[in-house]
């Protein structure tokens, strides 16, 4: 039985990597990064451990096994993964219902993963479901980058309601920001 929670635990946290090991872009066939998507930062334990510590993790867990996670992050851990600083720096020069991004109480999804055996089940759904409410008292709304080619995961993300608010591109792919709204404090963006 799958079970939802945040991180708690070094061990935890250990799952999370074991399970992004195990769907990184650099691991995956195209073929499999096509048909089932995938992640392109690889995290290490310090990080997790440093980002845990400013806001927990949303986790799916089986027999105590890390099956899918949603990672958190904030303002204030901006510069914990250097490969995410320019996602802020891009979210420095954004406007949602004309004020900055940054100006908001917002919540990052520093990336979210569903292992191999729990795809088509819904978890992804139910992860950010778990992500909201742990987080939309505290934060205005939720957002993100995912990779243009990652059409699983943009598909994904729009189903449970992230809006695109632009793309943009990297000295490697092309990206799409998106966010969810949780608190309805800005105009839909058209």
């Amino acid at each position: 039985m799958v079970y939802l929670c945040p991180s708690q635990s070094t061990t935890d946290l250990e799952g999370i990597l074991s399970l992004q090991r195990e769907n990184l872009s650099t691991t995956l066939s195209q073929e499999e990064k096509d048909e089932q998507g995938f992640v392109t930062i690889q995290h290490n334990l310090a990080q997790l451990e440093t980002m845990h510590k400013i806001a927990p993790h949303v986790l799916a867990k089986e027999n105590d096994q890390v099956v899918g996670y949603v990672l958190a992050m904030t303002i204030d851990s901006r510069e914990v993964v250097p490969l995410m600083v320019p996602l802020f720096e891009n979210f420095d020069q954004s406007e949602i219902g004309g004020k900055k991004i940054t100006d908001y109480n917002l919540m990052v999804v520093g990336q979210v993963c569903v292992g191999k055996s729990q795809r088509g089940t819904g978890l992804f759904d139910k992860l950010c479901a778990a992500y909201r409410e742990q987080y939309a008292s505290t934060y205005d709304f939720a957002i993100t980058s995912v990779a243009l080619s990652n059409y699983r995961s943009l598909a994904a993300h729009q189903r449970v309601g992230f809006k695109i608010l632009h793309t943009f591109q990297d000295s490697l792919n092309p990206w799409a920001i998106v966010y969810w709204d949780w608190n309805s404090k800005f105009p839909q963006q058209t």
